[in-house]
């Protein structure tokens, strides 16, 4: 059923909400365990490899550069040496990478030469290589030119005074580095997807164990006690499917036993039972030559016996309910007809009876179960509201409803669940003679047909019971036997 909320009328996201909520779960923790653990290996490769690789590729760029600069220092020292007035040309001339430059500067004449004054002069050039390479110390450092990365080298020309600056660009490297971190970043994307891929496909391995349990589990709790697990070939997966089994056995034996128990006790009763009823519509006949202290204990002896015989044959009904006894009797019939006909025939002919469904609206259905839920409902609200005041049949495409309604005290909200146990009594009743058994019978017939019995409160404060069964299409069930 889709829950249809404010945000979502139409209940469109439901499945998502479904599946977003499983996801919380056991399978959501594997497949998050997977995916951080695939991050986690993605992210650390990455890091080391893209570290690996920067350290490569700047150290293999500046070997060559520095290799190249060397070079043009020691042109510079032969040129410059023969022609110092031509210093200014030989700088201008000298051959650098494409978008380096270059500066000279001789001490003697305390001048600088820059290859693209225009561009790139000394002022460029970062202030510490600047200050060391003129203390006659040769280095190298990194800067930003022009909002791009180069590198720098400074080499102190003793033989002529000079000290010479290469400025190399490492855009080239830059946008290599650039695109291996792109390629490492989907890399990581893609290994931590495949990570929960994996995860997901393993939680199915995992869980399908657990499936199998919680739905043996379930047909246990629907009453199923012979249903068992399979053998498994995992040493694990086969301690835990023997020691459930071993567990069934166990429970499945003790309700055996309770409920031989149960039955064996009210057949044993029975019989006195049937001879106490007996002596007591015996002594009926004399009651009125008994004296009035006489009368008043037949009373309530008889009115104990009467409600011992029928808490005795409530157990009874129960015990065979409970063993799956009797074989269901299916009948096509019109619902609305048969709890009309089976209120009158008990008596409740005077309570008002209403229904939605049309005459020939046909059901299949155990009409001795309808009848047990119907009468037990009318002598529940006999017996603690004074009586039943209204009731009902309604249905729709999947389902029919059962409806009784009395106008006593109504049902607490805090027993509204327990008044179906099994000898639970709800605050209104505890000083009434039922056997507590009535309600719980209905709810076992209800289930028997496919529903479930539950109370709300009507619209005069007094209880409103609610018996919902599935509909079962006569024409549907009729092909199911061809």
């Amino acid at each position: 059923m889709q829950v249809k909320t404010a945000s979502d009328p139409n209940g469109i996201f439901q499945p998502l909400l479904t599946k977003t909520k499983n996801l919380r779960g056991l399978r959501g923790r594997i497949i998050l365990y997977f995916s951080l653990s695939a991050f986690a290996a993605a992210v650390s490769l990455s890091i080391v490899t893209y570290a690996s690789t920067r350290a490569y590729l700047l150290d293999q760029r500046s070997e060559f550069a520095t290799s190249q600069a060397i070079n043009n220092a020691q042109l510079l020292r032969t040129l410059v040496g023969v022609n110092p007035q031509e210093a200014g040309d030989i700088v201008t001339n000298i051959r650098t990478e494409n978008g380096g430059y270059a500066v000279l500067h001789l001490v003697d004449d305390d001048a600088f030469f820059a290859q693209e004054p225009l561009r790139f002069t000394q002022s460029n050039l970062p202030t510490e290589l600047l200050t060391q390479t003129l203390e006659r110390k040769s280095g190298r450092q990194r800067f930003e030119f022009d909002g791009q990365p180069y590198e720098a080298l400074g080499i102190s020309i003793s033989s002529i005074s000079g000290h010479y600056f290469e400025a190399f660009p490492l855009t080239d490297v830059e946008r290599t580095l650039n695109t291996i971190r792109t390629t490492l970043i989907f890399g990581i994307l893609l290994i931590t997807l495949a990570g929960g891929i994996l995860g997901f496909s393993s939680s199915n391995t995992v869980l399908r164990p657990l499936r199998r349990v919680a739905s043996v589990a379930t047909d246990i709790a629907s009453g199923g006690l012979d249903v068992r697990l399979e053998d498994e070939r995992d040493p694990e997966l086969a301690r835990l499917a023997s020691s459930f089994n071993n567990m069934v056995d166990a429970v499945q034996t003790r309700i055996q036993r309770e409920t031989r128990f149960a039955s064996d006790v009210s057949h044993e009763l029975r019989s006195p039972i049937t001879a106490l009823v007996a002596a007591v519509e015996v002594m009926q006949a004399r009651r009125d030559d008994l004296s009035d202290r006489n009368r008043q204990a037949f009373d309530i002896i008889a009115s104990q016996v009467r409600r011992f015989d029928r808490t005795v044959l409530d157990l009874l009904e129960l015990s065979r309910l409970d063993a799956g006894a009797g074989k269901s009797q299916e009948e096509t019939v019109n619902l609305a007809d048969l709890v009309k006909r089976v209120a009158q025939r008990h008596g409740f002919d005077e309570v008002a009876f209403t229904t939605t469904l049309n005459l020939d609206d046909q059901t299949v259905l155990d009409k001795r179960r309808i009848e047990r839920i119907v009468l037990n409902l009318l002598e529940n609200a006999r017996d603690h509201a004074g009586g039943a005041t209204a009731i009902s049949v309604t249905g729709d495409e999947k389902t029919m409803r059962i409806i009784v309604e009395d106008s006593g005290a109504g049902v607490a909200q805090s027993e509204r669940e327990r008044i179906f146990d099994r000898f639970a009594r709800g605050t209104a009743s505890r000083n009434s003679t039922g056997s507590g058994l009535g309600l719980a019978i209905v709810q076992e017939h209800a289930k028997a047909l496919g529903g479930k019995a539950w109370v709300e409160t009507n619209s005069n404060g007094g209880a409103r019971f609610i018996v919902s069964i599935i509909r079962q299409d006569p024409n549907q069930t009729a092909r199911l036997f061809q």
